[in-house]
């Protein structure tokens, strides 16, 4: 440790720039060696990077060291108007940066040794974090934990910067942003209307994320073989979207020639498909606060409410909300969102329950397809009760099992319980999306390709911060969120920020 501090306070002895300019030689010469010697550029490349990394390090280390020890006088009066006095021992703090890591000995001001230390002038001046991490070595980590296991972001950081950082330090500062998430939703300035499209989407869909075993349980609990659902082993993430869109028009054959067109078959004329416009996500999962249950349905149907209404002020846009036919998602719209809505059945939730019944009826791929073909028409028609009236009469006439005749009957209770949110025929006449494609891809990247990956097991508040800081990276606030934080950090943690531009500062000799 003291060997640290003694480096920080040196830089100011040393002839620094005369180091750096050193450094800057040191990688001329190298690179007329390199080139003389003919040397690899992958090699030049990582070679050349070290360099500046070192020289980073020096100048950082100067510009601290040139802020001195926030000597500023002997006492000093806040704006509250409560009179402190320079404490005579020196604090000491961890500076951890990209390009290193440094310790700072600072004056500190209270009222006597031992009490509450009030005021910091040289943490207020540099605007120095909570914790060790900067600022910038928080946002890189957390940019790369975002999309990365904790353990695969520690290795890349230490193979890029030559940190070690571990993986209980990012989750922690994980968490620590993550608690600006919730306020800076309330915050964040609704899309300019311009920028909209003439309908609001919505929905919701869940998706498990695997839980660790309870703390007062050995591991050996999560080894127990269990049948249905398993609660202390998943937790049900509750994934809401909102974005608006343009009209699209289409007609069932366009519709159908789409969902059957094979992958190497090239379009005659590609649609010019109206694209999502400022697509949000969110995710929940139901935690216990203070003894009280907040449910994650609950929580998430009501910010989707919030984002259409705050959109959509003057309730001049049509209301989508699609999804599949979970029952609890319906009865949650129907609870908590306010505003007139029109339901729609995601058509690719329908499409599966279509390949059972041709599953029941035929055995080759090709009849298969075509009997799926003409239903999906049909039902694009707006012929749902004839497609389910049609199922239950070749139940009747053909040769099939019971247990096959009850597979066939939850099929079609299914297409009759959500009949009518399968008016496709009309939804595609007025332009409206009739598959929830961006929920999907939402719940599956979102959820799923980082917190479900092979081995990994959460707790319910490192997966409820990796959600919230996760959504804001891809819903595209991540710059603006920073900053956000940043501030709102140094409001709390500086409230005397003004006293320092209003004394001299003793800049190091």
């Amino acid at each position: 440790m003291m060997e640290k501090i003694l480096e920080v306070k040196a830089f100011c002895k040393k002839k620094v720039w005369e180091k750096l300019e050193n450094q800057v030689d040191g990688i001329k010469d190298y690179l007329q060696a390199a080139s003389a010697k003919g040397s690899a550029a992958h090699e030049v490349e990582e070679n050349i990077w070290r360099m500046v990394l070192a020289m980073g390090y020096q100048a950082l280390g100067w510009f601290l060291a040139q802020q001195g020890a926030g000597d500023v006088g002997e006492t000093m009066v806040l704006e509250n108007q409560q009179a402190v006095k320079k404490l005579e021992q020196q604090k000491q703090r961890t500076y951890r940066s990209i390009f290193g890591t440094y310790e700072l000995s600072r004056y500190v001001y209270g009222s006597r040794e031992g009490q509450k230390i009030e005021f910091v002038p040289l943490d207020t001046r540099l605007k120095l974090p909570a914790g060790e991490y900067s600022y910038v070595l928080q946002e890189w980590s957390q940019m790369l934990a975002v999309e990365s296991p904790y353990k695969k972001v520690s290795d890349v950081l230490e193979k890029m910067l030559a940190l070690n950082i571990p993986v209980d330090s990012l989750e922690r500062i994980n968490r620590e942003m993550s608690e600006a998430v919730a306020q800076y939703r309330v915050d964040k300035p609704i899309p300019p209307k311009a920028e909209e499209g003439e309908l609001l989407v919505s929905g919701g869909d869940g998706k498990g994320v695997p839980i660790r075993h309870a703390r007062d349980k050995a591991r050996i609990y999560d080894h127990r073989r269990q049948t249905g659902p398993k609660p202390d082993r998943k937790r049900m993430a509750i994934v809401g979207t909102a974005y608006s869109v343009d009209r699209y028009i289409r007609t069932p054959e366009s519709v159908v020639e789409a969902l059957f067109r094979k992958p190497d078959v090239e379009q005659a004329t590609k649609p010019d498909r109206p694209r999502p416009q400022h697509k949000q996500v969110f995710a929940q999962l139901t935690q216990a606060h203070g003894g009280v249950e907040i449910k994650a349905t609950a929580v998430v149907f009501n910010w989707m409410n919030q984002q259409l209404t705050q959109r959509d002020a003057d309730n001049t846009k049509a209301h989508i909300v699609l999804m599949d036919g979970q029952p609890s998602l319906w009865e949650a719209a129907q609870e908590h969102f306010s505003g007139d809505r029109i339901e729609i059945l995601d058509l690719l939730h329908a499409t599966p329950r279509l390949w059972d019944a041709a599953a029941i009826f035929h055995h080759d791929d090709a009849a298969k397809l075509a009997f799926i073909y003409q239903r999906i028409l049909r039902i694009l028609r707006g012929e749902v009760s004839l497609v389910i009236r049609g199922l239950r009469q070749m139940a009747t006439k053909g040769a099939i099992s019971a247990a096959k005749r009850k597979d066939l009957e939850k099929i079609c209770g299914y297409l009759a319980k959500n009949k009518h949110r399968m008016q496709y025929d009309k939804y595609l006449a007025a332009g409206y999306p009739i598959a929830s494609g961006v929920l999907e891809g939402a719940c599956r990247h979102f959820v799923k390709d980082r917190m479900e990956r092979a081995g990994m097991r959460w707790s319910i508040d490192g997966a409820q911060s990796m959600l919230d800081l996760r959504s804001t990276y891809l819903n595209g606030d991540w710059e603006d969120f920073v900053k956000y934080r940043i501030k709102r950090e140094e409001d709390k943690l500086y409230p005397y920020a003004q006293i320092i531009d209003d004394v001299p500062w003793p800049i190091s000799a």
